[in-house]
């Protein structure tokens, strides 16, 4: 366990029962008030050096992977690409249904972006069902994707997803001194 990570953890609030009982919300809001030079340089620092030279664009999943694609593509000089959920974006969209581990949901993005080596960003890893999602929707849009970047990896919760997953923490990092 090193310093960075005490620290970025030490800003996380778990909350139990949100939204629905038996989910185990991460909240990274207290993480985004203080302490942005150092969660972008730990995003970066996770994904390969080759991967980052030859992205064109982050794909931003909403709503928090947007705070972490727009933190990657600002500093890095690279694009920002919007998966939104249903009716957010102007048409023509692309869009693909999935489920979660609460409910059923689609996300969209736009049609018209010409094809691009793309890494999609997201705050949490769980279950998977959002990143399977993205990587349908994005394959259909004819991106090419790398990998995904993910803040918060639960890797309990999931199975191979079929693609390069870097992370910057995942739950078994989590220090015993860091409340809860």
């Amino acid at each position: 366990m090193n310093n960075l990570s005490t620290t970025l953890w030490s800003h996380i609030r778990t909350v139990q029962d949100f939204p629905k009982p038996g989910i185990c919300f991460f909240d990274l809001t207290p993480l985004f008030m203080s302490n942005i030079e150092p969660l972008t340089d730990a995003l970066i620092a996770s994904i390969p050096a080759e991967q980052l030279a030859e992205v064109d664009s982050f794909v931003a999943v909403e709503a928090r992977g947007f705070v972490l694609a727009s933190l990657l593509a600002q500093r890095l000089g690279k694009g920002l690409l919007l998966v939104r959920k249903a009716g957010k974006l102007p048409p023509p969209v692309v869009g693909v249904g999935y489920s979660l581990e609460y409910g059923l949901d689609r996300l969209e993005m736009s049609a018209n972006t010409p094809s691009q080596k793309v890494i999609i960003v997201d705050d949490v890893l769980a279950t998977g069902g959002t990143l399977k999602a993205v990587n349908q929707l994005v394959a259909k849009c004819n991106h090419e994707v790398l990998g995904a970047s993910i803040f918060l990896d639960l890797p309990d919760l999931h199975t191979d997803l079929g693609l390069k997953i870097w992370s910057v923490l995942d739950d078994k990092s989590k220090p015993e001194s860091v409340a809860a």
